[in-house]
């Protein structure tokens, strides 16, 4: 009678596993569901919400005591930084989905020296993620960046990339840059100026646009000739109408 026992509880053991792994896969999934549709839901605000702060600014905030930031529609964005800051970030941002796979294999075959972020990319770092290099954030970024291309228009990143980008220490975005550095509204801003911006967008707490460097300066010139090289060719296509 002893023996029988014995083997029910041997049995036991392993059903108890079983049953914790179910319940773990299924609260596995539902939470991966959760996330991707909230994910989904945030994505889907942000094509028609301006984006109301990120966690970059909020940390930079604290860090100075305060930023300068204004958000502005696309409409009231010069078409010289629109130009100016694709030219210089990302020159095929119409022509990809979010990646641009020519710039990867060139930054891979020179030994990750140089950068391949579309602007796609750091739009979707910049409103919802975190800054700081680290493989977690880089799959978050490469998981949300088809999911931006896929809901919202080319215009629309470009207008939030515009919006949340870092022009110099603590300014924030196309409008609070032109008057902190120019004292003219973003609308109002020329080609010169323009690319002046865009030239610091790689390094904005070194770079400055309003007394630029020689090397600054240079950059500028270079990207003025890439800004009337894509409305020549056509590359701008997709924002500027």
């Amino acid at each position: 009678m002893r023996s029988p026992r014995k083997g029910t509880r041997k049995r036991a053991g392993p059903s108890r596993l079983r049953r914790a792994a179910q319940w773990l896969h299924r609260w596995l999934t539902r939470g991966i569901a959760i996330l991707f549709l909230v994910t989904v839901g945030w994505v889907v605000a942000y094509a028609v919400l301006p984006v109301p702060t990120t966690l970059y600014m909020i940390g930079e905030s604290r860090r100075l005591g305060g930023i300068e930031r204004d958000w502005v529609p696309i409409e009231e964005i010069s078409i010289h930084l629109q130009r100016a800051a694709v030219a210089a970030e990302d020159a095929n941002f119409c022509l990809h989905w979010g990646f641009d796979m020519a710039a990867i294999r060139d930054a891979i075959a020179e030994g990750g020296q140089r950068g391949a972020s579309t602007i796609s990319q750091q739009t979707v770092k910049n409103a919802f993620l975190w800054h700081g290099r680290s493989w977690v954030r880089k799959a978050m970024e490469a998981a949300i960046t088809p999911l931006v291309e896929l809901i919202w228009p080319k215009r629309r990143v470009l207008e939030v990339y515009l919006n949340v980008a870092e022009f110099g220490e603590g300014v924030f975005g196309a409008e609070a840059a032109a008057r902190h550095h120019f004292g003219v509204s973003a609308a109002d801003l020329t080609l010169r100026q323009a690319s002046l911006l865009a030239a610091v967008l790689p390094n904005p707490q070194q770079r400055d646009a309003g007394n630029p460097s020689g090397f600054v300066d240079r950059r500028a010139r270079s990207i003025a000739d890439g800004a009337a090289t894509i409305a020549a060719d056509g590359r701008d296509g997709c924002f500027a109408n």
